[in-house]
């Protein structure tokens, strides 16, 4: 949300390492720079920001459908030399955050929504949170944060 610039902060940054050796790597990396584990996801250093890293497909307790390196699934920010930073899509960034349903999350999605609606397809959006809700163990729970969702928007006049 930071990076797209709909949020002026952020407590925390997510990433998506798309293998296990590159997770590896990448902890290693962080330890010799003197990052330590805060959280089961969570690196820091100095109290500073936390770096969540995720592996594979899987976001906080959500798995994606596709990889977040697909065409489409990412928005591409910024390439370095071995170094790869996208942002996740618009319909897998809501879903994540719906899955969690915090009230920031909540208030998250309504802020990318609001601001980018002329950009997502409410249907995309719809069949891609089933299926992926479809999966997993909790799906009742997620139906019922995305319809609250999808209520808020009808609230705020959004034809959906």
């Amino acid at each position: 949300m930071t990076l797209m610039e709909l949020k002026e902060s952020t407590k925390d940054v997510d990433l998506i390492i798309p293998s296990d050796k590159e997770y590896k790597y990448l902890v290693r990396k962080l330890k010799d720079l003197g990052y330590e584990r805060k959280t089961r996801t969570g690196w820091t250093k100095d109290q500073g920001f936390i770096f969540d890293l995720f592996v594979g497909k899987s976001i906080f307790t959500t798995t994606l459908l596709e990889s977040t390196l697909e065409q489409g699934n990412n928005m591409p920010l910024k390439e370095f030399s071995h170094i790869y930073l996208g942002i996740l899509n618009y319909y897998d960034l809501i879903i994540s955050k719906i899955f969690r349903a915090t009230l920031i999350d909540i208030d998250d999605c309504l802020t990318l929504f609001r601001a980018k609606h002329k950009e997502i397809d409410y249907e995309k959006l719809k069949s891609r949170f089933y299926e992926t809700s479809s999966y997993d163990i909790s799906d009742d729970k997620h139906k019922r944060n995305f319809e609250d969702f999808l209520t808020k928007l009808r609230k705020e006049g959004f034809k959906i």
